[in-house]
């Protein structure tokens, strides 16, 4: 039987559609997900989430805009759990087959200089959509996004499933209270496929949260960030549906004869799935658990009171991705790191003290450039900065709690005495050889540079690090397809450092494994050859800048931003579940485009019988 559901009842002939200025900052309500506590008393029992077609009003002044949704909400349902309590869940696709794709997708040319880019705009501008989109299926699959669970329940981007058929995973939730996030990640379409509104949170809870008292029930709501397009009828109105406009920068690559385009970035925030809404609350502490769920919109967070000043001493930062930090983090608006940065898929944590500012109205809004990531844009152009508007209730009750001075008693930073392997992965720039117009993700092996060697060479990159030493590397991998590279040993410990040739900023995740920063290290990388693919002169260590972790990096982490001309170094134990995983950055145009690789983990006995198929098994030489 075939599913359909209907459109909400059109607006009169009074109720013209808006212009794209129109629509009016904090005109409805934060909308906050239901909770679904998912069964445990039975392992075998599985709780069905149906990812489903649903009309959304993305504001009171648009028409409604078709999405998909778990249980057909946008967002899905926030999904609570106590710690190791298994749970399974059948993600089931009853997405009609022969339905409307909800998202409409073009490209458009680069403007000229100094001028804001298209992406600052609605509307299509005249650019044919992409027929190719328009056909896509309801092919979906979900991946519970920082959960230490198995491979073949991690939600691998090939296994997807279609209309009728169902995704069973199971999650052992054997972690410390955490905020983990669920999101499509289908191989070559997740960046529309999660534009539909295929995104949700999932919170773990343990007996370490519940002893500090946090701010509970009404008081602890999750912020799902993410910025948005809308396309426009032909007098020039929104009508509400999803565009996923992008511009184009070389209109054919030589090497695969398409277009090569920018990641998406919109006009339009929206928090919980609605556009600029507006939050009641008491003058009394509350917990938010904000996500950054755009595609590729890296954030610039401040709060801001009615004459547009930063607020001080109000919101503190207690924990990120992996869980609780070891102590609590003051967010200083208006010091000499005036916002909370905020990269796709990572978590923040947030206490808030609203006890002083009864009856103030406030701001949370993006100080961010209102452009793709990585690329200048000389006008500066910041159209829509607006998110979230707190108005703060006069409250007659006194909320007695008191912000811990210690957090997590547990955590334990890791240092370099552990026994470890290392990685090294270059992040290179869109025009190097052979990348397609894209930028890629290298996998590096050490190798001794043999007698002759004339550079540059394709493949072929030297490093001097801080003691000055000159290493050679090789190139194993640089695709989603080429041979498996990494093989890891269950329970060993690993550094990966990612060494960024390019000005984008790359959000890097690692499946399975929380991972802790041990550093950034500033490089001169203008030896490399993005003509040839190699390095004239090796990449150096920088002995002139230092570049200190931020308080808030320092806790456990799955996301890391790697801006240009750093390497980054994150430590951390791949232990609790066996298979195949992927790494991969995490702007969805690139994840799509080809910036994601494979990885094993196995049992380090079965390790000790590898065939010598893959580069680096652990334990076995890597790279430095």
């Amino acid at each position: 039987m075939t599913e359909t559901i209907e459109k909400p009842a059109a607006r009169t002939t009074e109720e013209k559609a808006p212009e794209p200025g129109e629509l009016t900052p904090y005109a409805a309500p934060l909308s906050v997900p239901t909770v679904l506590r998912p069964a445990a008393d039975d392992v075998l029992r599985e709780t069905e989430i149906a990812l489903r077609p649903t009309w959304v009003r993305l504001h009171p002044q648009l028409p409604p805009t078709l999405m998909w949704g778990y249980d057909g909400q946008v967002p899905g349902p926030t999904i609570e759990v106590r710690r190791g309590r298994r749970i399974r869940i059948a993600w089931t696709n009853r997405i009609p087959e022969g339905g409307e794709y909800p998202v409409t997708s073009v490209e458009v040319p680069v403007r000229a200089p100094g001028t804001p880019p298209a992406t600052t705009e609605p509307g299509r501008g005249g650019a044919e959509p992409n027929k190719d989109v328009a056909a896509l299926p309801a092919w979906s699959v979900t991946h519970l996004h920082g959960a230490q669970t198995g491979g073949g329940n991690d939600g691998w981007a090939d296994n997807a499933v279609g209309h009728g058929d169902a995704q069973l995973s199971e999650y052992p939730n054997d972690h410390q209270a955490v905020q983990w996030w669920y999101h499509d990640h289908a191989m070559n379409i997740t960046r529309w496929n999660v534009m539909t509104g295929l995104y949700g949170t999932y919170l773990v809870r343990d007996d370490e949260e519940d002893a500090l008292g946090l701010p509970s029930g009404d008081r602890e709501i999750p912020l799902l960030v993410a910025d948005r397009n809308l396309d426009t009828d032909e007098d020039g109105r929104l009508n509400g549906r999803l565009l996923h406009k992008t511009v184009v920068v070389q209109q054919s690559n030589p090497e695969t004869g398409k277009p090569v385009s920018l990641p998406f970035t919109g006009p339009y925030t929206t928090v919980n799935g609605r556009i600029w809404p507006y939050a009641e609350v008491d003058a009394a502490w509350y917990r938010f658990r904000l996500v950054n769920a755009s595609n590729a919109r890296i954030f610039e967070f401040v709060l801001i009171d009615e004459d547009g000043e930063p607020v001080p001493e109000t919101v503190y930062q207690i924990g990120s991705d992996g869980g609780l930090l070891p102590r609590p983090v003051p967010v200083d608006f208006d010091t000499e790191m005036p916002t909370l940065t905020a990269a796709p898929a990572e978590r923040f944590d947030l206490l808030v003290d609203f006890r002083a500012l009864a009856g103030r109205t406030l701001r949370l809004v993006n100080k961010g450039p209102g452009r793709p990531p990585g690329v200048p844009d000389p006008a500066g152009d910041v159209r829509y900065p607006d998110v979230l508007e707190f108005r703060v209730r006069e409250t007659c009750e006194e909320d007695t709690f008191e912000l811990p001075e210690v957090l997590s008693g547990s955590f334990r930073r890791l240092t370099h005495d552990i026994p470890h392997g290392h990685r090294l992965v270059l992040l290179t720039p869109p025009a190097t050889k052979g990348a397609g117009g894209h930028p890629e993700m290298w996998e590096m092996t050490e190798v001794a540079a043999p007698d002759g060697l004339k550079l540059p060479a394709d493949g072929i990159v030297q490093v001097t690090g801080a003691d000055g030493t000159t290493k050679t590397y090789r190139r194993t991998a640089r695709t989603f397809n080429d041979g498996l590279g990494f093989t890891v040993a269950e329970g060993s410990h690993e550094q990966w450092s990612f060494l960024n040739l390019a000005p984008i900023v790359h959000p890097m995740h690692i499946h399975l494994a929380d991972f802790q920063l041990m550093g950034r290290d500033a490089y001169d990388v203008s030896g490399f050859d993005p003509a040839v693919g190699g390095t004239r002169t090796p990449l150096r260590y920088d002995t002139g800048r230092t570049i200190p972790l931020a308080p808030n990096e320092r806790g456990h982490k799955d996301v890391f931003r790697v801006p240009g001309n750093q390497l980054l170094r994150v430590m951390g134990r791949f232990d609790g579940a066996y298979g195949r995983f992927m790494y991969h950055c995490h702007l969805l145009e690139h994840e799509d485009m080809g910036m994601m690789r494979p990885f094993v983990v196995m049992p380090p006995e079965a390790l000790k019988f590898d065939h010598g198929g893959a580069h680096g098994g652990h334990g076995e030489g890597h790279t430095g």
